[in-house]
C-alpha cells in the first residue's frame, strides 16, 4: 500500500512499505531552515516504530540534495537553537534502527553535505556538487568537523572542511564520502535497485545488525559532537569574525576579516 504524508510543508513524505521516501521540499536549493528539521525529526521519529519499514531514501526535490543550513538561522539570536535543532535531526537519522540511503543531485552542501553523509548509504550523481562552504562564512560545520576524518581520513577532511572547496560526485565517491558515483539520469533506478534489494531482507535483521556495526562509533560520535557545539556557540559564536561572515553573506558582499 501506498501513502503520501500531506501535513509537511517542507518535505514530501512517500510510504510504501517496506520503503520511505522523504523528499527535502524547499526549492530552488532546499535549503534546510527550522521548519524542515523539525519536520525530519517529526517524520523519523513516525518511521522508528513501524516495522513494516526497512528502508529510508532521502533525496531532494527538484535539481537539488540541499544547499545547506539557513544562514540567517547563524545570528547570535537564534544560532543555538538552529543547532540543536539540526543536531537532533542528525541523531535522529544516525540511531534510526531502519537502512537510511542519500540520494544525491545537484547541490549538496553545508548541512546538505552533513544529512547525506551520516546516512548508511549514499549514492551521488558524478556531477553533484559537495562540499562544506562553512569556513568562508568564518565558522565550521560541527557533524563534518566531528566524523568526516572516519568517513575519507583526516588529511582529506582538513582539506574540504578548511579550504571549503567543492568536489564532484565523483570525487566524493573516490575518496568514500559517498558509496559510489553514477551518470547523470541514472540515480533514481540505481537507488530503486539498492532499495529494492535491502527490502527483500528481514528488517529485525538489519535493525540490530545496524546497532551492532556501529555501537562503537555511536558513542565517539556523540562525545564529539556534543564537544564540537559547545566549542562552536562558546568559542567561534563570540568571535567578531564569525558574526562578520554571516552578516556580510546577508548583506551579499565581500566579508571583511579581522582575526578577532
Amino acid at each position: 500500500m501506498t501513502t503520501t504524508a500531506t501535513r509537511f510543508e517542507r518535505l514530501a513524505v512517500n510510504f510504501e512499505a517496506p520503503v520511505v521516501r522523504i523528499s527535502l521540499n524547499n526549492p530552488p536549493l532546499n535549503i534546510i531552515d527550522m521548519a524542515m528539521m523539525e519536520e525530519l525529526t517529526s517524520v523519523l521519529n513516525e518511521i522508528q516504530s513501524q516495522s513494516s519499514i526497512s528502508t529510508i531514501v532521502l533525496n531532494g526535490a527538484g535539481k537539488s540534495f540541499s544547499a545547506g543550513v539557513d544562514v540567517a538561522a547563524h545570528a547570535r539570536a537564534t544560532v543555538s537553537s538552529m543547532l540543536g535543532k539540526f543536531h537532533t535531526v542528525v541523531r535522529a537519522l544516525l540511531g534510526t534502527r531502519k537502512v537510511t540511503i542519500a540520494a544525491v543531485d545537484g547541490h549538496c552542501l553545508g548541512g546538505g553535505a552533513e544529512l547525506a553523509m551520516v546516512c548508511d548509504l549514499v549514492y551521488t550523481t558524478d556531477h553533484a556538487k559537495w562540499g562544506f562552504p562553512e569556513i568562508q562564512l568564518g565558522c565550521f560545520p560541527p557533524v563534518a568537523a566531528t566524523a568526516l576524518a572516519a568517513l575519507v581520513g583526516q588529511k582529506r577532511a582538513a582539506d574540504l572542511i578548511l579550504s571549503g572547496r567543492s568536489i564532484s560526485g565523483a570525487e566524493a565517491a573516490h575518496m568514500g564520502l559517498a558509496t559510489s558515483a553514477v551518470p547523470d539520469g541514472q540515480l533514481s533506478s540505481v537507488v530503486d535497485q539498492c532499495a529494492g534489494e535491502i527490502g527483500k531482507l528481514s528488517p529485525a535483521a538489519l535493525a540490530v545488525t545496524k546497532k551492532a556495526m556501529y555501537a562503537w562509533d555511536s558513542m565517539h560520535f556523540d562525545k564529539g559532537l556534543a564537544r564540537a557545539e559547545k566549542i562552536y556557540l562558546e568559542e567561534l559564536v563570540e568571535t567578531v569574525d564569525a558574526q562578520e561572515g554571516i552578516r556580510a553573506f546577508l548583506e551579499k558582499r565581500p566579508p571583511i576579516w579581522t582575526g578577532r
